[in-house]
């Protein structure tokens, strides 16, 4: 049988369950309150700063980081403090629904357009990067590094076809850890997870 055949029943039934498990954990984001997610915020971009440094990520690294929506923790004093210290950032940008993700340059303080669903994005005119590491936000994680997002599918459709894949960490709550997202063959893992009490999970092979 081609490993890549999804028996059509149990792919309903998943994505059945992903949708309930998404109202779930967004909820866990919202009882957290918004002095609880700020928090959290400080707390994981403290750990992801003393990951990078860890890691030899300086000067010159370009890293992908994210606007955070619904909740997600705001790394982006962490990523001010990194562009300080010579980074260079981008921003995902979803030019074309359904299709993959393309990055473009990104400096504190930018002026930024809305983009698909009202999320801000460079401009057009942005320079288009190539990450060398991706901050992917996570409603939900597994220990194998898989990943529940919203559904839309873009890092994976990113990850899939990208040249040069980057190293991703996906950003979570501690507490948004499952058992398995039953994965389908479109996901893909991600390299590692930090939450709020540092390093969840780790792959070591690709």
């Amino acid at each position: 049988m081609d490993p890549a055949y999804v028996d059509p029943d149990q792919a309903r039934d998943v994505a059945r369950w992903r949708r309930a498990e998404r109202v779930r954990l967004a909820g866990l984001r919202k009882q957290l309150g918004q002095a609880g997610r700020a928090r959290v915020s400080a707390r994981i971009g403290q750990l992801l700063e003393r990951e990078l440094a860890e890691r030899g990520v300086g000067q010159g690294t370009v890293l992908s980081g994210y606007w955070p929506i619904k909740g997600e923790p705001d790394l982006r004093p962490l990523l001010t403090r990194l562009h300080a210290k010579g980074l260079t950032l981008a921003l995902p940008v979803v030019e074309e629904r359904a299709a993959p993700l393309i990055f473009r340059r990104w400096t504190p303080g930018a002026k930024m357009l809305r983009g698909a669903w009202n999320i801000p994005v460079p401009p057009p005119e942005a320079e288009m990067l190539t990450p060398g590491i991706a901050l992917v936000p996570c409603l939900g994680w597994t220990g194998d590094c898989f990943r529940l997002g919203w559904g839309g599918g873009y890092f994976d459709r990113t990850l899939a076809v990208i040249a040069q894949r980057p190293f991703t960490i996906g950003i979570a709550l501690s507490a948004a850890r499952l058992s398995t997202i039953y994965p389908q063959p479109h996901d893909i893992p991600l390299d590692l997870i930090l939450t709020e009490d540092g390093v969840a999970a780790a792959r070591t092979e690709r």
